[in-house]
C-alpha cells in the first residue's frame, strides 16, 4: 500500500509505482498500461475532487487479476458547473470513470461520510 498527500506531485509517483509494480512481475503491456491509466485517473480524481488530504493506493493480487483499490478521506465535490456535452466534448478532462471502466474487468465505487473507495480489477 501507498499513501501519500493528495497533491498533484501524488498522481505521477502513483503512477511510476503501478508501472514498476507490473514490470516487477512481468506483466503484459496491456496489464501495465491498464494500470497506469486506472491508478492515474482514480488519483486525479481524488486530487481535484475529494478535499481528501491523503490518498491511500493498494494492489490487491488474485487469480489472473490485479484489484487497485484507491480510498480517501474526503468528500465528492461537484464540478463549479454543469458539464455541457457539445462543449466539453474536446475537453482533456471529465472521462476518469469512463476510462477506468473501460480498462477494468469490474469497477465499484462505494461512497460514505468518511470517504470513497473505488476498486477496478485489471486482467493479468
Amino acid at each position: 500500500m501507498a499513501a501519500l498527500a493528495a497533491s498533484a506531485p501524488a498522481v505521477p509517483r502513483l503512477r511510476r509505482l503501478a508501472k514498476a509494480l507490473a514490470h516487477s512481475r512481468g506483466l503484459s503491456e496491456a496489464a501495465e498500461e491498464a494500470l497506469a491509466v486506472i491508478v492515474t485517473e482514480l488519483a486525479t480524481n481524488v486530487v481535484l475532487h475529494s478535499g481528501s488530504a491523503d490518498i491511500e493506493v493498494m494492489f490487491v493480487a488474485g487469480d489472473g487479476e490485479l484489484t487497485v483499490v484507491v480510498r480517501d478521506h474526503g468528500q465528492w465535490r461537484e464540478r463549479p458547473s454543469r458539464r455541457r456535452e457539445a462543449a466539453d466534448m474536446d475537453a482533456g478532462f471529465g472521462r476518469g470513470l469512463a476510462l477506468v471502466d473501460a480498462y477494468s474487468l469490474d469497477t465499484s465505487v462505494r461512497q460514505s461520510p468518511h470517504g470513497t473507495v473505488v476498486r477496478a480489477v485489471v486482467a493479468l
